[in-house]
């Protein structure tokens, strides 16, 4: 850290959250309700609480901060509410419903139900406008473009006030000349308006997943181009040397700049940043294998990363919109804090995925709210103390949350209320549970080689039953578990996605220079934007991967290659290297059939000083002066409750090892140690729970 500060913010949709780490001293967090309408107003309530806390005005952090960074949900939001700008499309005669049709694709569990709703169109039919004029395969022009097609089609976006053009014509991938030549047309008789070509947004071949990743991009950047816009203005008002950096997808940083052209390269901002903490954290541990879950007020999100290195999603659906652009893996489920406990038609409890969100909230929250939530029932189960939660921040009332659980749940099943409450616990953890499967072992992945890490203020109370289920032995839950996301952001590097196609087969006697010659041209164009925003050579890193697929298939597989000139070996090491990884997510390869490359990525970036862990002091008699009593808590259907010590995590040293049962009370989470597990201390700052035999 060149300067005194870094400052990662991340806005999501309850609270937004600071993390300040500072040179020379310890690492800060603040939470302040976010402000989705003008997220400058969270910002400015968190400068305030950091300016209170360290006595200095908000210019003078700001303005001794080497980095500022943001997270936001602001794209994701757009595209959940459908509140993204007017988009007018532009594509090739013939293609007009390409985006409809989807392949035909159905979401899996909806494949074969005739009543399933068809995905929500972000451009409506009558704004998909043809252009007569195509491309082949091999970038040969076989139809001139026809430029009449494409003024009729601008008279009608602007009677319609189209705020945004997408433009996406077949194989401009290996030809865009028709794409740019159509940009022209739009921007010179259309001022103001966003354009943008599927060649640049996502040059890859899959006409139909280009098509759609360009319309998401469309929809959003006009929505994102304002929030940077009011963000930078922010920052730049208050003094800040540098440009604020946002967090991208890919698990990376980015100028507004880049964020304003490239909207759907921040629909996950927020999540993705998890992984990067998570293993920033693990590091102490010699850990490289992480799953981390993140447990918030309305959503459970899970992210991996297998030997130091993140999920990656690529040609996947998200919220019914295919996306093609390099995106971290993170599985989201309705199962949070409020989510929303239900008997279903068949007198069964459900769990989620309806939430209560933060108004009115549990019941427990007394704002109104009367549906028992998962946040009640955990206050029935005596894992919460009953008169705070975050701190003091918000007064619970603990007979308010036994009334919502015996009226909806208990009395109409006639069963005991506390069995009640474990119900509902039981079942979010086996929902949360099956979303770890989705994303380790039906990606290949065995959780068992796995540490769980745990992020979000409720995480906490459900982690070592999380573990149980899944057969996990080792679990880590850092101090600023509640504020991990923006951990991340202040530890994560700058990075930059390029993509490219080349289908090409794959053997000794194929001619790999244009392999060669392609990486090389998107890693120098990377270099020299980092190198023009002041990064210097020695901190730049290169990191390629590919899509192959054996010769027929219909579907690739995302492989890792080294950097470097690319020679016999290296394609050795890369067919090796494929069969391998068929073998993991198919259980098969067939090493005798030959082998072609589809698509590749080039991610070329900029490695930032990260802020060191902070260093705890040690000693024995930290466990004493933490104990703080004890409290009733039920860890099983008996309904029993058990005399359960609690802890205060700030009066805890580093060393100090509890026992479980118990509750280590830390100021913005609780952590639950079932019967059978241990915690302790370590010196960064996370606490290590294991399983432990009396």
């Amino acid at each position: 850290m060149k300067q005194r500060f870094r400052l990662g913010v991340d806005a999501g949709g309850t609270f937004t959250d600071f993390v300040l780490a500072e040179r020379d001293g310890p690492m800060r967090l603040f939470k302040s309700p976010s402000t989705p309408e003008d997220g400058t107003r969270a910002i400015a309530d968190g400068l305030a609480q950091i300016s209170t806390a360290l006595g200095m005005t908000p210019e003078e952090i700001v303005s001794q901060c080497d980095l500022c960074i943001n997270g936001t949900t602001v794209a994701l939001n757009a595209l959940i509410e459908l509140k993204g700008a007017k988009v007018g499309l532009l594509c090739t005669a013939g293609h007009e419903d390409s985006l409809e049709l989807r392949l035909g694709h159905k979401e899996e569990g909806h494949r074969y139900d005739p009543e399933y709703p068809p995905a929500p169109q972000l451009v409506p039919r009558h704004l998909r406008r043809p252009v007569r004029g195509r491309i082949l395969a091999d970038g040969s022009e076989y139809e001139p473009l026809n430029e009449e097609d494409i003024l009729e089609a601008i008279e009608i976006f602007r009677r319609e006030a189209v705020e945004s053009v997408a433009i996406s014509f077949l194989w401009s991938v290996t030809n865009p000349a028709h794409e740019r030549r159509a940009r022209e047309l739009v921007e010179r008789h259309l001022p103001g308006v966003f354009v943008c070509c599927g060649s640049e947004v996502y040059p890859q071949v899959r006409e139909y997943t280009r098509t759609s990743t360009t319309v998401v991009n469309a929809y959003l950047s006009p929505v994102m181009g304002r929030y940077v816009q009011r963000i930078d203005r922010f920052f730049a008002d208050l003094g800040a040397r540098n440009p604020v950096r946002y967090y991208q997808s890919n698990g990376g940083l980015a100028l507004g700049s880049i964020m304003r052209e490239r909207a759907v390269n921040a629909i996950n901002s927020g999540p993705a940043s998890a992984p990067q903490a998570a293993l920033y954290v693990a590091e102490p541990f010699s850990i490289t294998n992480v799953i981390t879950v993140d447990m918030g007020g309305t959503s459970f999100d899970i992210t991996l990363a297998k030997d130091g290195q993140t999920k990656l999603n690529r040609n996947y659906d998200f919220l019914r919109q295919r996306l093609g652009v390099p995106m971290i893996h993170v599985e989201t489920l309705g199962a949070g804090g409020g989510s929303i406990a239900r008997l279903d038609e068949f007198g069964m409890i459900r769990v989620g995925p309806h939430s209560a969100g933060a108004s009115p909230g549990p019941a427990c929250y007394g704002r109104g709210g009367t549906q028992p939530t998962v946040t009640d029932a955990n206050l029935v189960l005596g894992y919460l103390r009953p008169e705070a939660v975050l701190g003091g921040a918000i007064q619970i009332d603990a007979d308010k949350a036994r009334e919502a659980l015996d009226t909806h749940l208990a009395s109409p099943l006639g069963i005991g209320l506390e069995r009640a409450a474990f119900g509902v616990h039981t079942l979010v953890n086996m929902n949360m549970s099956n979303g770890i499967r989705r994303i380790s072992i039906e990606q290949g992945y065995d959780p068992r080689d796995f540490a769980l890490v745990c992020a979000g203020g409720a995480t906490g109370m459900h982690i070592t039953g999380l573990a149980e289920e899944l057969g996990i032995e080792t679990v880590l839950v850092p101090k600023a578990a509640s504020c991990l996301c923006a951990l991340g952001q202040v530890i994560s590097d700058v990075k930059y996605n390029y993509l490219a196609s080349l289908p090409m087969r794959l053997d000794e006697e194929e001619d790999i220079s244009p392999l060669q010659n392609l990486f090389a041209e998107m890693e120098e164009k990377g270099k020299d934007l980092l190198r023009g925003s002041g990064f210097p050579e020695e901190t730049l890193f290169v990191e390629r991967s590919v899509e192959m697929r054996y010769v027929g298939q219909i579907h690739e597989c995302t492989v890792p290659i080294p950097d470097g000139p690319i020679s016999t070996d290296t394609l050795r090491l890369m067919i090796e290297a494929f069969h391998a990884r068929h073998e993991a997510l198919y259980t098969y390869s067939e090493p005798q059939n030959p082998v072609e490359l589809i698509n590749l990525e080039c991610t070329v970036g900029a490695r930032i000083q990260k802020p060191p862990l902070p260093r705890l002091e040690s000693g024995e008699e930290g466990v004493k002066q933490a104990h703080d009593g004890f409290r009733g808590m039920i860890f099983d259907d008996s309904g029993k409750r058990v005399e359960t010590p609690v802890y205060l995590g700030e009066r805890l040293r580093a060393g100090n090892r509890i026992i479980g049962p118990a509750a280590i009370e830390e100021p913005t989470t609780t952590i639950i140690l079932r019967p059978g597990w241990q915690a302790e201390l370590d010196a960064s700052g996370t606490y290590k729970l294991t399983r432990w035999v009396e």
